[in-house]
């Protein structure tokens, strides 16, 4: 396989790259990205970039001589437009066609947006750098936030913001913040975690519409017709799959690019990271995960079976994800969505720990603010599909 063609220039695109390199790739790789920047890390946007811990030039996910010397053929501030299978060809903003023995879509995710809030003044959503520092240039005490979607990325910022000296509402659809995901105890666990920092949290609270005044947002009005007042508007409702590019390629999309246990699409297509939707063996079921270290994962597997197309191997990983809320880690091992069950196995004002049942199986943990070795003795036994009378049975050893 002489040339890789990388669509998707962020975490794991460059893994791919990176990966292949190392494996002893010598034929071309391209690195095709719709920013203009080389790559970087995303999850520091709604943290330190927001706080202003950190400046611009720290969020590379490489310094540019690493880059360099993987001698890519580097298309930054180009978008990927269309793809013909047949004839091996990703068509380019421009009308470049770009060939390829093997291809690797990894365009991540963008954000949802409300209806009626695109170009409003003060309206935000969070997924570019440009997208964190303007808000981060809005966030000043006294201002008044409202974040419409108490998820990952709308409660770190709450965090952030009320670390400012902002005042700040967050309206969530469902009874508690994250309660799909995490389950109502560690929901409402979470949701104190904000009341008591001074967020004014509303559950049940459905969006009607934006309010405007000439070309700024003035608040948000809900359902109940109430009108909660704003100077500027976070929407952190969610993401939608980057594959509309993807339209009349004949690969299969649905919430993502549909892959099988190898990652693969098509013969010589493999999805990676946010965009991909591929079955994990593990767990026995398709999973699509937005997080960092999911997609550096999932590109060193696809690396390995683009490379060694007669010796794949799947890609079952555990997965994991963190998220900083004030003071406190919450991270998870694990496939949480769709538990059947969550038991609460630790509750303290300062320490929880909850496992997650599908079936007769353990299949993931949650901690806030437990310690990262315990909380690894559970990823082995949801590795190891580990039965749930017998993980529970194991909880006071475990615990300890």
């Amino acid at each position: 396989m002489k040339r890789v063609v990388i669509v998707g220039a962020s975490a794991g695109g460059l893994a791919v790259a990176e990966a292949l390199r190392r494996a002893g790739h010598d034929g071309s790789i391209t690195l095709i990205g719709d920013e203009p920047h080389l790559p970087y890390d995303r999850p520091p946007l709604s943290k330190q970039i927001l706080t202003g811990q950190w400046q611009q030039d720290r969020l590379p996910l490489r310094p540019r001589a690493d880059i360099d010397a993987l001698q890519l053929d580097l298309r930054l501030g180009v978008a990927a437009i269309g793809l013909d299978p047949a004839g091996r060809t990703v068509l380019l903003a421009g009308g470049v066609r770009q060939p390829y023995d093997g291809l690797v879509v990894a365009t991540g995710v963008r954000a949802r947006h409300l209806p009626g809030s695109e170009g409003v003044t003060g309206v935000h959503t969070l997924r570019t750098l440009e997208d964190a520092v303007k808000l981060r240039s809005r966030l000043r005490p006294g201002r008044r936030l409202v974040i419409v979607g108490a998820g990952f990325i709308g409660a770190e910022v709450a965090a952030v913001a009320r670390g400012l000296g902002v005042d700040v509402t967050l309206l969530e659809a469902g009874p508690e913040p994250l309660t799909r995901a995490v389950g109502e105890d560690a929901g409402r666990f979470l949701a104190q975690l904000h009341r008591d920092r001074g967020v004014r949290l509303r559950t049940l609270a459905s969006v009607a519409e934006i309010v405007v005044a000439g070309s700024d947002v003035t608040g948000v009005r809900l359902t109940d017709d109430t009108v909660e007042p704003a100077d500027d508007v976070l929407v952190a409702i969610g993401s939608v799959p980057n594959t509309d590019w993807l339209d009349g390629s004949g690969l299969k999309v649905s919430n993502g690019l549909v892959c099988d246990e190898f990652s693969a699409a098509a013969p010589g297509v493999y999805g990676v990271g946010d965009v991909a939707r591929w079955h994990n063996p593990r767990f026995g079921t398709t999973m699509r995960v937005e997080h960092r270290s999911n997609a550096a994962e999932q590109g060193m597997a696809v690396a390995h079976n683009l490379l060694n197309p007669g010796a794949q191997r799947p890609f079952a990983p555990v997965p994991y994800f963190w998220s900083d809320q004030y003071d406190r880690k919450v991270q998870s091992y694990g496939h949480l969505h769709g538990h059947e069950q969550a038991l609460v196995l630790r509750q303290d004002p300062h320490h929880w720990l909850v496992s997650y049942r599908k079936g007769d199986r353990l299949t993931g943990v949650l901690g806030i603010g437990v310690p990262p070795k315990e909380l690894r003795t559970w990823r082995a036994l949801v590795a190891a599909r580990t039965p749930w009378d017998e993980a529970i049975t194991a909880t006071d050893t475990v615990a300890a």
